[in-house]
């Protein structure tokens, strides 16, 4: 038995298990997926034992084409191919349970088709289960990379891994997965999170080949009067154009389109100014076929959407006919004119986030074109501007950026938005800090910002002054606050009330108690200590002078005296000037011991009385008493 009392996967998994299939069963799931392959040792049979490692990609993004043991503890494991397309193989993400406690094995994936990639320069796979559901980025201790000979010289991902629990289900993937499920989800969250006031409207763009949604974003709060303004006058609206997920694998780029649409959407003075003035129309996942069934690259038809844009079909890639569609409509409309179109990618080959742009003959054209790149660069600390290029390659005719600078008109900015699936250089240009989800979150925010500061710089929105209005108080302005006001507020709880009692007062051992060092019976006005004090010094059981023992090492000869002026002399310069007398005889260390009396100064005291328990009737009531007696 596997000792697991259900799939903990089966609400994803894309294929139905038939009720003849056992939970040992062999069989591999549709579209070359393993669906739960357990893999025993050699010359067993039977039930599965605990430790025979139970493989499973039969879900939503799952990507494991094979597993063999070829060692006591070493597996290999092969990719599945995109489907009719067997040249890319990169992404993976599969499931492991049926595992012994303190279990060690060795993953190694034998056929990756990229050997550029960030595999060697700290990029390594992610991990989580049952019991740590969040994603985890394994130890590089734990992660090889190299050219094998075994395997026929092909580079092979291997890494070391140790299953904590029995009961956990352990899950392996190349960067964080963004399912189709997933976007749906986050969709239908925002839209009935919105309230009466409209800030974005949604709506299927296409149904993909296997009858998924290609959903479309319009977000903008563009008032009535500046839609009806006319081309003509040169006043028409501005349209922002986001297209994500071309390829399936890039998961993180879906984080970076869900930051940016998270910050739209939001209720940020940044966001509100760019709803009022531009409309944002956002293809969150361009590829919904790919993405469900797991592919590197390709749709469901083997074909990389990102090298057929000039060539799309509605029979084969409707998604891209159906987007074309409507850049062509926007472009050719009196009311809108696009001025960007961004495609949003993930990089496995190179760190950080950075832009690829077009090269334009017209030079006016291309100095603009290289405005938005310098100010995204001045927006995100992670921003790689070696990485930069700007080209007019035959090879990337079919990308987006390409088809849009030749077909659309000459006011539109078309950009390819990298991220990296590893992480950025932090500010000593060595170390590389690893993305996570608010990593890529991040990306999405700085985008939006760089937008704003683009159309502030070529004075399409005024640049906001500082305010000038000043206190009344203070001579600094309203929005600033001191340095020393903390931020957070405390509440200032009041002093609780001291309870109305009589308490007697002592007139006695109040005034200031100077002893002399002396000795003698040094006392107060009144005579004596103060009980509430311990002797100070000065007084009688206190001896204020103290005897300290100077020693001093010098060499001089025996035969003088050591307290004459000759010998002390000698102790300072340590130089022998006794003549006739000390010249022939050996050098004495001798120690002189000199009293040297040190007068420590009295301490003032003062007797204590407890102020809290003394009250107004008490006082009165004491004073009335002291001037009765003076009376009599």
């Amino acid at each position: 038995m596997l000792g697991i009392a259900c799939d903990p996967l089966e609400h994803t998994s894309m294929y139905e298990r038939g009720s003849e299939d056992s939970e040992d069963s062999d069989g591999e799931g549709g579209l070359g997926n393993v669906s739960r392959v357990i893999i025993r040792p050699p010359g067993q049979s039977g039930k599965a034992k605990r430790g025979h490692l139970c493989f499973d990609a039969a879900f939503e993004t799952g990507n494991l084409g094979k597993a063999e043991l070829v060692g006591e503890f070493e597996y290999d494991l092969f990719l599945r191919p995109d489907t009719c397309n067997p040249r890319f193989r990169f992404w993976f993400n599969f499931t492991v349970d049926n595992v012994k406690q303190d279990q060690r094995v060795l993953f190694n994936i034998v056929n990756l088709s990229k050997s550029r990639n960030l595999f060697a320069s700290g990029l390594t796979p992610l991990v989580k289960s049952s019991s740590r559901p969040k994603w985890q980025r394994m130890s590089k201790r734990q992660v090889f990379f190299y050219r094998s000979a075994m395997h026929q010289g092909h580079y092979v991902l291997s890494f070391a891994f140790i299953f904590e629990k029995e009961e956990d289900v352990y899950q392996f993937a190349l960067a964080w997965p963004y399912s189709y499920s997933r976007l749906q989800s986050y969709l239908n969250v925002i839209d009935a999170r919105q309230g009466t006031d409209k800030r974005f409207t949604r709506c299927v763009l296409i149904k993909s080949l296997q009858n998924r949604n290609v959903d479309l974003l319009t977000i903008d709060q563009v008032t009535h009067k500046q839609r009806s303004t006319n081309r003509l006058d040169r006043s028409f609206i501005r349209v922002i154009v986001i297209v994500c997920r071309t390829h399936s694998s890039e998961a993180p780029a879906s984080h970076v389109c869900q930051g940016l649409i998270e910050f739209l959407v939001g209720n940020h003075p940044v966001a509100a100014v760019l709803r009022e003035n531009f409309v944002f129309k956002i293809v969150p996942m361009a590829n919904p076929d790919g993405v469900f069934l797991g592919n590197n690259r390709c749709n469901l038809m083997g074909q990389d959407m990102n090298r057929n844009w000039h060539l799309a079909s509605e029979f084969t890639q409707p998604e891209l006919h159906a987007i074309r569609g409507m850049l062509k409509e926007l472009d050719n409309s009196d009311t809108y004119q696009i001025d960007f179109v961004i495609d949003l990618h993930a990089n496995s080959s190179m760190h950080g986030c950075f832009v690829y742009g077009n090269t334009y003959e017209d030079v006016y054209r291309y100095e603009r074109h290289l405005v938005f790149p310098r100010l995204f660069a001045s927006n995100a600390p992670d921003y790689v501007a070696e990485h930069t290029m700007f080209n007019a390659d035959d090879r990337k005719a079919g990308s987006l950026r390409r088809f849009s600078c030749e077909r659309l008109s000459d006011t539109v900015n078309a950009y390819t938005l990298e991220v990296s699936m590893a992480g950025h250089f932090l500010r000593d240009g060595k170390t590389v800090a690893l993305y996570n989800e608010d990593g890529y979150y991040r990306v999405g925010r700085n985008l939006a910002r760089t937008l704003l500061q683009y159309y502030r710089f070529i004075n399409i929105l005024p640049v906001p002054l500082v305010p000038e209005v000043r206190g009344k108080r203070r001579g600094r302005l309203r929005n600033q606050h001191s340095r020393s006001r903390s931020k957070t507020r405390y509440e200032v709880k009041p002093r609780p009330k001291t309870p109305r009692c009589h308490a007697p007062i002592s007139y006695n051992n109040l005034s200031i108690c100077y002893d002399s060092g002396g000795g003698g019976g040094g006392s107060s006005d009144e005579g004596g200590f103060s009980p509430v004090r311990p002797l100070a010094p000065g007084s009688s059981s206190f001896s204020g002078c103290r005897n300290y023992r100077r020693a001093a090492t010098a060499t001089c000869p025996a035969a003088h005296d050591q307290y004459s002026s000759f010998s002390l002399g000698a102790l300072k310069t340590g130089s022998d000037h006794g003549g006739a007398v000390g010249q022939g005889k050996r050098s004495a260390r001798v120690t002189i011991e000199v009293p040297l009396p040190v007068n420590v100064p009295p301490k003032p005291y003062l007797s204590i009385i407890d102020l809290n328990q003394l009250t107004r009737g008490s006082l009165k009531l004491k004073s009335n008493s002291f001037d009765a007696a003076d009376r009599r």
